[in-house]
């Protein structure tokens, strides 16, 4: 099959395109036939070596969680899915080297739920991890309740953008860090926009003078140390990017598969609750520029990559 892989750590420019053997199917995996595969930071962050100290790497490593595809072959213990299914799936494994950016990929049925008919498989990749993450940091580690206020960080991106609905399906207010040229998409959500940089700590007083129930920090940093400064006296507070928010008396949160979650998130997307905006699109061979991409910082929802099965 084709994939895209890379043999050491390095930059975008260690990753290649070419024939990978096709995968081996488990009792419970399926054989997914790939359509499309999210972009993740998480991606290049792992194949620069910074996950390594938890996840060992089994070179030569195909990246990619993120999926979306139909199912050609379930393995011997899997009743859950058939040929033809079409399903998504945050395929993380406790290693690195079976990813999703290559034309198959073997999936645990614990990785996997059905793909929501209202979403293209474009919009679906874009769903799993960053849908997973939103919901399980905001519902599992804050536990934000109905009318509480929350900050969120990064509105626009992949994981901010699902965390601004899923925190207004939940009743809540929320109020979102953008650039301006973000603001009215973050609104569209349902957030109140305001912009990040110098002064970030008085704009969001001046919102939000009571202080935040819940802050969602997705980029660390200085981002973090403003989300401590406006909680409210039992605010809680959650990073994904930055350790030092134990420092900060809050919680460190890594996502995880979680079948059951998958598929309330693709019953919500269903419903119109959930939508996923997908920034650009690029060929599987192009995979490396979309990495280059990703890693600027700068994207409003998600950079997907496809597989062309028509030619």
């Amino acid at each position: 099959m084709k994939a895209i892989s890379y043999s050491r750590y390095g930059t975008a420019d260690v990753l290649e395109y070419g024939e990978r053997p096709d995968p081996k199917v488990g009792p419970d995996s399926v054989l997914v036939k790939v359509r499309a595969a999210a972009v993740n930071p998480v991606d290049w962050k792992a194949r620069e070596g910074y996950l390594q100290a938890g996840l060992e790497a089994v070179f030569p490593v195909i990246p990619g969680w993120d999926v979306s595809g139909v199912v050609v072959q379930p393995g011997a213990a899997v009743d859950e899915f058939e040929v033809g299914d079409e399903v998504i799936g945050y395929v993380r494994e406790d290693f690195l080297s079976r990813g999703t950016f290559a034309e198959y990929v073997a999936a645990p049925v614990r990785t996997l739920a059905r793909k929501p008919l209202s979403l293209s498989f474009e919009e679906a990749a874009g769903l799993p991890l960053c849908g997973l993450t939103a919901h399980q940091v905001l519902h599992r580690t804050l536990r934000i309740q109905e009318g509480e206020t929350v900050l969120v960080h990064a509105a626009a991106g992949g994981v901010g953008s699902l965390a601004v609905q899923l925190a207004r399906h939940a009743g809540c207010r929320v109020v979102g860090t953008a650039g301006p040229h973000n603001h009215d998409y973050v609104r569209e959500l349902g957030g109140e926009p305001v912009e990040y940089g110098d002064g970030l700590a008085a704009r969001l007083r001046a919102l939000n003078p009571e202080g935040f129930d819940a802050a969602f920090d997705t980029v660390g940093g200085e981002a973090l140390r403003v989300s401590a400064e406006t909680l409210a006296p039992d605010g809680r507070l959650a990073s994904i990017a930055d350790a030092e928010v134990f420092s900060y008396g809050g919680r460190y949160a890594f996502v995880r598969p979680d079948a059951a979650d998958l598929t309330h998130l693709a019953e919500l997307a269903e419903q119109g609750v959930v939508s996923v905006h997908v920034d650009r699109v690029f060929p599987l061979e192009q995979a490396m520029d979309a990495y280059r991409l990703n890693e600027q910082g700068r994207t409003r929802g998600k950079i997907v990559v496809t597989v062309d099965w028509d030619g």
